[in-house]
């Protein structure tokens, strides 16, 4: 069983309860034993956060431990302004910004989206999510780079790591450079080991065990890397796969364990959860429908830069609220169904959707 699934598992009853989907459950923060009585302070999370590869990828659909992403819908429709959306609470502000959004989806400005204009702006909306993640692994790398010489060995990265889960750098670097047992913990051990796999992983041919800055970006980010996309897949396919032959049947997709039912509200979250996986198993990933998913098709489906991909995430997105079947989103249907799009409920919509526009 992989490590993130191993770990995720831990913290699984305190959250079925709340969320169909788990995004953020990797407990790599406990906090790290048989050490200095540094490790007692609180680490820095900020730094802890920029040099741990993240669960969650933005503008991803599938996250690393093999849960949907749910929100998707809303990292690519919003973009960078997603957060502004969650801090501003206020109805009028929100639906402005929506309808400025709506403007700018609207390419041919005829004042409704198509499938082919919402495409487009997914994949802006994409890009924006690479560009953003660039700029975060430059500061990332200089953290771990401490000569400045444009490589990043693992030795170095492993000190900068357990630095951040609070031990003693000057302790740690002292240790591995006399090859000392570092007395680690059980789970972050774990965690080290799975680092070390997807390090060695993302360090490009011919191997020299030296990860520059490009590289470095496919350790913490593998959506910017065709091979450390397929090491990711293999990584879910391995936690999900249970009778070995590497392909996914939907019993197994949707086997994740979802909670334990102790009332009618979990049953039904339990239930709207297996839903949502099995159609996304049956309608989006399977894509020669024949009821197996092969790392192939689940490589494809986590691409977040195909574009097939992106016209069928479209097609989805407009379903959700044309309520005129007409195939395309008018304003008044993106007000009305603004959760969907941006988390945020607004409301009297209709009322002042002609005013505004």
């Amino acid at each position: 069983m992989a490590v993130w699934r191993k770990l995720w598992c831990r913290n699984l009853l305190a959250v079925c309860l709340l969320f169909y989907v788990l995004l953020h459950t990797i407990d790599v923060h406990a906090r790290p034993a048989n050490m200095s009585a540094s490790k007692d302070k609180s680490p820095a999370g900020k730094d802890e956060n920029e040099i741990l590869p993240p669960d969650h990828l933005n503008g991803v659909k599938m996250e690393r431990d093999g849960h949907l992403n749910k929100d998707f819908h809303q990292e690519v429709f919003l973009g960078k302004e997603m957060e502004e959306f969650e801090e501003d609470s206020e109805p009028r502000r929100n639906r402005k910004k929506l309808i400025e959004i709506f403007t700018k989806v609207d390419f041919n400005k005829d004042r409704s989206v198509s499938a082919k204009e919402m495409q487009r702006w997914i994949m802006e909306k994409t890009e924006e999510h690479f560009q953003e993640a660039m700029k975060e692994n430059k500061n990332s790398f200089r953290a771990v780079d401490p000569d400045g010489d444009g490589h990043v060995t693992w030795d170095e990265y492993r000190v900068k790591f357990l630095a951040s889960k609070g031990f003693d750098e000057k302790e740690v670097a002292e240790k591995i450079k006399n090859n000392e047992d570092l007395k680690l913990d059980e789970e972050t051990q774990e965690v080290l080991e799975s680092l070390k796999d997807r390090w060695f992983q993302a360090d490009n041919p011919p191997a020299d065990q030296l990860l520059d800055e490009q590289e470095f970006l496919s350790f913490l980010h593998p959506e910017h890397s065709r091979g450390m996309l397929k090491y990711m897949v293999k990584e879910i396919v391995q936690d999900l796969d249970q009778d070995g032959d590497k392909k996914l049947t939907l019993s197994e997709f949707i086997s994740l364990p979802v909670g334990t039912v102790e009332n009618q509200q979990a049953q039904d979250i339990d239930d709207d959860w297996v839903r949502e996986r099995k159609k996304e198993f049956e309608e989006v990933i399977d894509s020669d429908r024949d009821g197996i998913v092969t790392m192939e098709e689940l490589e494809e489906y986590m691409d977040p830069m195909n574009e097939h991909n992106a016209l069928n995430e479209a097609k989805q997105m407009i379903a959700v609220a044309d309520e005129n079947q007409n195939h395309n989103l008018e304003l008044d249907e993106i007000l009305k169904y603004s959760e969907y799009f941006t988390g945020s409920k607004l409301m009297d919509y209709a009322r002042n959707v002609h005013e505004e526009f």
